[in-house]
């Protein structure tokens, strides 16, 4: 489905209405249609996710893939129509379960990750690390399934920087989940 008609500016009323397969996302107002994701993509994206949902088996954290709306600038309040940019990371971890409704996650995940594709590189590397950033999420996490590696990025103040880069054969930890690790062995397969 294409775009309704070309708008100045989007906002998340008017992402709600839209039908079909095509998935976008809005950066202030802006809005930015997503590639179908590879299968080394999807294969990376699994394993991350089933390692991470194992570790949270009865606890208070939650662990989400995509596609699922994360609305990092909403505030209490906000109708729709007030909201502009909303962003569908391959996999957010949120542990304030105030923060989640029936259409996504209402404000900064604890922690965003990102799998690259040639198509979403720049954007996950600069577009998305500032939004991150301004929104406060604490980890922000970058896959790169083609190098095999992850960049692993802590809020400082108000800044994510890079924390550690884990290659294929490390085990990363995940900040944010006190005892969480990851075996990048399984997540990159020789």
């Amino acid at each position: 489905m294409a775009l309704p008609a070309k708008k100045e500016q989007y906002t998340y009323a008017d992402y709600l209405s839209w039908e079909g397969p095509e998935r976008y996302e809005l950066i202030d107002g802006e809005a930015i249609m997503l590639a179908s994701p590879s299968t080394i993509h999807q294969l990376v994206s699994g394993e991350l996710y089933r390692q991470i949902a194992n570790y949270l088996e009865g606890k208070k954290c939650r662990v989400i893939s995509a596609p699922f709306d994360v609305r990092l600038f909403e505030r209490e309040g906000d109708r729709p129509e007030d909201v502009q940019t909303v962003v569908q990371p391959d996999i957010s971890i949120v542990c304030d379960r105030d923060q989640l409704d029936e259409r996504g996650c209402k404000g900064a995940p604890d922690l965003t990750l990102e799998i690259l594709s040639p198509s979403s590189t720049r954007h996950d590397l600069l577009v998305k690390l500032n939004l991150y950033q301004r929104a406060g999420v604490r980890e922000y996490w970058v896959v790169s399934p083609e190098q095999k590696t992850v960049q692993v990025f802590l809020l400082n103040g108000s800044s994510l920087q890079l924390h550690e880069v884990y290659g294929p054969k490390d085990v990363a930890k995940v900040n944010v989940l006190d005892g969480c690790f990851i075996e990048l062995s399984k997540v990159f397969p020789a």
